[in-house]
């Protein structure tokens, strides 16, 4: 196999991986040998792994081939490298959440989400960088580098799952797990030109969690934390979500998912995208209270009128949503559900060597009283939002206000010539976590710079099949996996640029 062979070996999707490895046709070692001679080439410019596996991601695809010879069905996800986010537990293998606190931190077990994908068969190419606890919507911490994104390496790829969007972005793996509390899977997802879904809340179970309650500090987010993988493709997201996804009795949110046909509702929308006509869109290009960058915007509104109403025929509503912005009561719910006590502590213990934005949240002078109000405001939010979806299966709005920015920024603080705080540009994500309700997030197209925009998709209460149907549907018609950053060109000759993906 030629270098050219190769470097496409690593951008196939995962659905295709499993089906030659099980055919015979690819053995699970040269796939993995593969990504991890990409991952020695590119990672040292995009700084995605921080704890890269390269010898256990060996044994594990060797395991693999050698259950094939002898007959054992290599599972769902067998042959497939997969990175996973550094806040969820891996056991035996170093887990920092992207501090200096927890720098030398090796779990004794995995996260039920590891523990389902290591035993369809996936492979462990290692640990990706996060923000320090997922405490910001980038790739920024005091442990290691910046995560850099391969469509421009001075921009940020968004996170706090940046490596996870990175790595399957730069082709280092199809698919990559990460966690979502408030944006962290579609945030980077949009700024990476990727699919990231986050399913309804106790979908996919979380224990020990992104923050294990036995960690001083690091307990935390439970009603707002959601699990879900980063893919280039919806079919690889439906795959992924159809191993996690499933009730676990550690996870006393999680439930029954005897409804949720992920694969089949990915291929109903590719292979019907005529389906999804007549859903009724509520299309909201700012919520009604979000300063947003007006390429962005663009981008959006040109997907939304040309492949969503035009196209795939589904009848586009403009509305504005009755509620507040929710930000204020987003962070303070977060303070609510962290241990408070314990976090002031670390701070007090390590000082300069945590980052400055989880600083500056936790001395916060929070009282209960901004922990009630928040409860209110979240209620209020959900009613709202309930409403709104009497009356419309999906709401799509942008993912983010804005593009990429530069990576040593954690926000832009002025978008569209408006003074913002630093996390204004994630504000489209707050609703669905506080709502539990289905969210993904899919390439809309790219700026005049060649810098990824999302759109996002949210369904109703527990209807994540209408989420990812649509999702499936609008890449059939508008594909968007053909096109990869400059820091991973194509082998064989691009199609040309648009504005939307196709």
């Amino acid at each position: 196999m030629n270098s050219a062979e190769r470097e496409e070996l690593c951008f196939l999707p995962a659905t295709e991986l499993v089906a030659r490895v099980r055919s015979r046709e690819l053995s699970p070692v040269e796939i993995v040998d593969a990504v991890l001679d990409r991952m020695a080439e590119l990672d040292p410019l995009l700084h995605a792994f921080c704890t890269p596996t390269p010898d256990l991601a060996l044994r594990q695809a060797r395991r693999v081939a050698d259950g094939l010879a002898r007959g054992i069905d290599p599972g769902p996800l067998g042959g497939v490298p997969l990175g996973i986010k550094d806040l969820l537990s891996t056991k035996g293998i170093r887990t920092t959440s992207g501090s200096w606190a927890y720098r030398d931190h090796i779990p004794d077990e995995d996260d039920i989400v590891v523990e389902r994908a290591l035993g369809a068969g996936a492979i462990c190419l290692g640990k990706t960088n996060t923000s320090e606890f997922g405490y910001s919507a980038t790739g920024l911490n005091r442990l290691f580098p910046a995560t850099r994104n391969p469509w421009d390496l001075t921009m940020s790829p968004g996170g706090s799952s940046a490596g996870s969007a990175a790595a399957v972005a730069a082709g280092l793996g199809p698919a990559a797990l990460g966690s979502d509390g408030g944006c962290s899977v579609r945030a980077p997802a949009a700024l990476c030109g990727l699919v990231g879904v986050k399913p309804s809340m106790g979908r996919v179970p979380v224990y020990p969690g992104s923050r294990d309650a036995r960690l001083p500090g690091v307990s935390g987010w439970e009603s707002l934390e959601h699990i879900g993988p980063i893919t280039r493709t919806v079919g690889d997201a439906a795959l992924l979500l159809s191993v996690l996804a499933g009730p676990d009795p550690r996870d006393r949110h999680s439930i029954p998912c005897q409804d949720a046909d992920w694969i089949g509702a990915a291929r109903a929308g590719a292979e019907h995208p005529e389906s999804v006509a007549g859903l009724r869109v509520g299309f909201s290009p700012d919520l009604g209270y979000l300063a947003v960058d007006p390429q962005v915007r663009a981008v959006v509104e040109r997907a939304v009128r040309e492949v969503v109403g035009g196209r795939l025929g589904c009848r586009v509503e403009h509305v504005t949503p009755a509620w507040a912005d929710p930000a204020a009561a987003f962070s303070a719910l977060i303070i609510a559900e962290t241990d408070l006590t314990g976090m002031r502590a670390m701070i007090d213990s390590h000082g300069e060597r945590i980052s400055p934005y989880v600083i500056d949240w936790i001395r916060q002078p929070w009282t209960a009283q901004h922990f009630t109000d928040a409860n209110i405001a979240r209620k209020a939010l959900v009613n709202a939002m309930a409403r709104l979806m009497r009356h419309h299966d999906v709401l799509i709005t942008p993912t983010t206000a804005v593009p990429a920015f530069p990576v040593e920024l954690t926000g832009p603080e002025i978008i569209d010539g408006t003074a913002v705080s630093d996390s204004a540009w994630i504000g489209f994500n707050y609703p669905a976590n506080l709502t539990g309700q289905p969210a993904a997030s899919i390439p809309a197209g790219w700026t005049d710079t060649g810098l990824p925009v999302g759109l996002q998709i949210i369904g109703r209460h527990l209807d994540d099949a209408t989420v990812i149907r649509l999702a499936a549907a609008i890449e059939r018609v508008a594909p968007w996996a053909h096109r990869r950053p400059p820091v991973a060109p194509v082998i064989s000759a691009p199609r040309p640029a648009a504005s939307v993906p196709g």
